[in-house]
């Protein structure tokens, strides 16, 4: 029986963990005390029953379809969060070489950080000396070519930036940090050497972490001397089993990839991201109160950072719109202002709720 009073729903800006489809918790809902008439939950099962395994292999099967990774890629379920990559690939990938390195933001210099500790890198390209207002122009001709991999984070969800287009690094391996973009927008996966993202923005519950990475990548680099959970080659032998995985997070996102491919796949859903931050770009952008933070093809469609005149009438403007129902919406402490963070469940009625009331506030 649904329980839901969709109306006692806040409309959730948050920049992560986020909103997720309604449908989606729904499900889980109903399934949550007796899973499929299984006599138990989900959070009861083991991790290697036959019953969890289809679990698995759903959410691994239904990425795949979404994002159409081919079979020489793997595709990992693992704890830790993004910030665990930060380690996890420069000590496995690493080695052979420096890392060409893209720094957009707050995530990139986190990463970078731990890249340091394991071996070299040189900076490609920065909008450091802008307060990574934009995607730095990226001069793919002067990536080494003895270079482990080229790093970048695909989107900036403090900055509000995002790659509209991924750079051609030829031979040396791309990895991407997209744990605020996944699954929002098609991608051409055999561009990339590794894919890790948080799944807590747009690919379900915080707890899981997606790693989509070439097997053979995989393959050449495996070091046993590194520790047990670092090595990828190990996680992928085991299907990410190496000790008890994130069982109902990666149920959840198993629920949520499969409410992506209702809604039409990642080509449809890209198409709403686009109609819901021009909606909201729009309106900024013709207001002589509101002021966007990011111009141009560096804007990003999941979060949105915008100004008022003032930053005493940009606490007021959160500390109301809270009261309205609409939450999340401070900016983040580096860069203050606010920021709308719209990824792929927030309806666009959502959006159209938010420019109604930055509309009433603009005229108070």
């Amino acid at each position: 029986m649904n329980h839901t009073k969709t109306s006692e729903r806040v409309v959730n800006f948050n920049a992560g963990p986020s909103t997720l489809p309604l449908d989606v918790l729904e499900k889980a809902q109903s399934d949550f005390i007796n899973y499929k008439g299984k006599g138990l939950s989900v959070l009861e099962m083991s991790h290697r029953s036959g019953d969890f395994m289809a679990i698995r292999d759903h959410a691994e099967s239904t990425i795949r379809q979404l994002l159409s990774i081919p079979d020489d890629y793997a595709v990992l379920f693992l704890h830790g969060g993004a910030t665990t990559q930060f380690s996890s690939v420069p000590m496995y990938f690493g080695q052979t070489g420096p890392v060409s390195f893209i720094h957009t933001g707050s995530w990139t210099k986190k990463a970078l950080a731990e890249i340091k500790k394991f071996g070299s890198h040189t900076v490609l390209a920065s909008s450091e000396d802008t307060n990574f207002d934009r995607i730095p122009a990226i001069d793919t001709s002067q990536i080494d070519s003895a270079s482990s991999y080229v790093y970048c984070c695909s989107n900036n969800t403090i900055y509000g930036t995002q790659f509209a287009e991924f750079p051609d690094t030829g031979s040396v391996p791309l990895v991407s940090d997209m744990s605020s973009d996944i699954l929002s927008r098609p991608l051409t996966i055999n561009r990339f050497g590794l894919i890790f993202a948080g799944a807590q923005k747009n690919a379900g519950p915080a707890g899981v972490t997606l790693v989509i990475a070439r097997k053979d990548w995989i393959a050449t680099h495996a070091n046993p001397n590194l520790p047990l959970m670092f090595q990828y080659d190990k996680h992928l032998k085991e299907d990410s089993m190496l000790n008890t995985c994130p069982t109902f997070s990666i149920y959840l996102m198993g629920l949520t990839a499969q409410w992506l491919v209702d809604q039409g796949g990642v080509s449809a859903i890209a198409a709403k991201n686009q109609s819901k931050a021009k909606a909201l770009y729009d309106y900024i952008d013709a207001s002589d109160f509101y002021t966007a933070c990011v111009s141009g093809n560096s804007r990003s469609l999941m979060n949105i950072c915008f100004k008022t005149p003032s930053d005493e009438l940009d606490a007021k403007f959160h500390k109301h719109a809270a009261e309205a129902g609409l939450i999340g919406l401070k900016g983040h402490r580096l860069v203050g202002g606010l920021r709308a963070s719209m990824y792929n469940a927030m309806p666009s009625a959502g959006v159209a709720q938010l420019i109604g009331f930055m509309d009433q506030f603009r005229k108070q």
